[in-house]
């Protein structure tokens, strides 16, 4: 069985900023991607079916026998053993949604076409990402938590609560905090470190060489990715991997993508003073819908960063490679490459802006590739329709 994860067309455009960069299945949710989530189930390695500028970066591998399943779809124990047991030539939908394939060498029809009883959990809109963070952090923890044992906290200075739900890999580094697991799980990852005075409340995951800084609040149904360091205050929120906060400020209901920056003292809001849903922008429609959701902070894209004292309004897309700086709130909507803040923006070019993406990564010994580097000018290019100054 070869696993192959597509990417639903209509739910990819709905996933923007975070799908510029990367296929569905490559986005975080809990402490696991969605497509290490899949794999973990399965027991295979996965591969990817994206757009073709991605496609070097996240190759597809084909064989006989493949199976494809759609990449919004969050594996768990009910879905797997479907999806596993799907028979040659058959598709597996719920209601009009493609879930999976087996091999398909036909169009669909009632003759090939099993319909999946069980309930779902896609992410098919950005704010599904936050939305079902806690959730997901409590399945991926009984996931790969299952049969293993933790290592022990040894500082007598830190206090944990509902010990029974706290899972530590190999090399983690505490002193002097308090983690209380008793509502939800905290997870851990190997060589992570928490530092003096941080608080922390699950469902909570701390990814691989991952840092809290001293005095962070973490307020629970928040997943930190592999290589980040975090500070302040944090509410049911995701940052993908290497990004950093790493100051006093507010993030909450947010959604971060890889090697994001936020100034010292940066702060989003996530709830309108008149207490009404919120709207973001929706790329597809090129304008802004409700979410339906009185809660909803800030979707920044990858390479996107702020300066210091940087204050989002609710409900603010920003999308791949932004700079912002400056007075005032900035727009709901950034475009990618743009350079600017509330004054107004005008375009970072793209020569500066690899510059800085291939320092940034240099700083943790990663280097931009000429895939990575392709992948952002193809986005520069794409999205110049966005940036509207430039037609002026």
């Amino acid at each position: 069985m070869n696993l192959i994860l597509f990417d639903d067309p209509s739910i990819r455009i709905e996933l923007l900023p975070f799908t510029f960069t990367r296929p569905v299945a490559a986005i975080r949710v809990g402490i696991l991607t969605l497509a290490e989530k899949w794999e973990k189930y399965l027991n295979v390695t996965a591969s990817y079916k994206t757009e073709a500028y991605l496609q070097q970066k996240y190759p597809i591998v084909s064989t006989p026998d493949n199976l494809l399943v759609n990449g919004a779809l969050c594996a768990d124990p009910a879905l797997a053993a479907a999806v596993k047991a799907l028979p040659d030539g058959y598709f597996l939908v719920k209601d009009s949604l493609l879930l999976a394939a087996r091999n398909p060498t036909q169009d669909m029809s009632s003759r090939n076409t099993i319909e999946y009883p069980e309930s779902l959990t896609v992410i098919d809109k950005p704010w599904r990402i936050f939305r079902e963070n806690g959730a997901q952090i409590r399945a991926d923890f009984k996931l790969i938590t299952a049969g293993r044992t933790s290592a022990r906290i040894d500082d007598r200075h830190t206090r944990v609560y509902g010990e029974e739900n706290l899972f530590v890999e190999e090399g983690v580094y505490i002193r002097a905090a308090v983690l209380n697991a008793e509502n939800g799980p905290i997870y851990l990852g190997k060589g992570s470190q928490i530092h003096e005075g941080s608080l922390v409340r699950g469902a909570f995951a701390l990814g691989e060489g991952s840092q809290l800084n001293m005095g962070a609040k973490i307020r629970g149904d928040v997943t930190i990715g592999p290589h980040s360091k975090v500070g302040g205050e944090v509410s049911n929120s995701i940052l993908f991997a290497y990004s950093n906060k790493a100051h006093d400020g507010f993030l909450g209901n947010s959604v971060i993508g890889e090697w994001c920056n936020f100034g010292a003292d940066s702060n989003t809001s996530n709830m309108k003073n008149n207490y009404d849903v919120v709207k973001i922008w929706r790329h597809g429609e090129q304008r802004f819908v409700p979410t339906e959701l009185n809660f909803c902070g800030l979707m920044m894209g990858d390479h996107s960063k702020c300066s210091i004292n940087t204050m989002f309004n609710t409900g603010t897309v920003v999308d791949v490679s932004a700079s912002i700086f400056g007075e005032g709130f900035p727009s709901n909507y950034v475009p990618s490459f743009s350079w600017g803040g509330g004054a107004g923006f005008t375009t970072y070019q793209v020569d500066k802006a690899l510059e800085t993406a291939a320092r940034v990564m240099g700083r943790r010994n990663v280097e931009l590739t000429r895939t990575d580097a392709d992948i952002l000018l193809h986005v520069y290019n794409t999205t110049a329709h966005s940036r509207t100054w430039e037609t002026k």
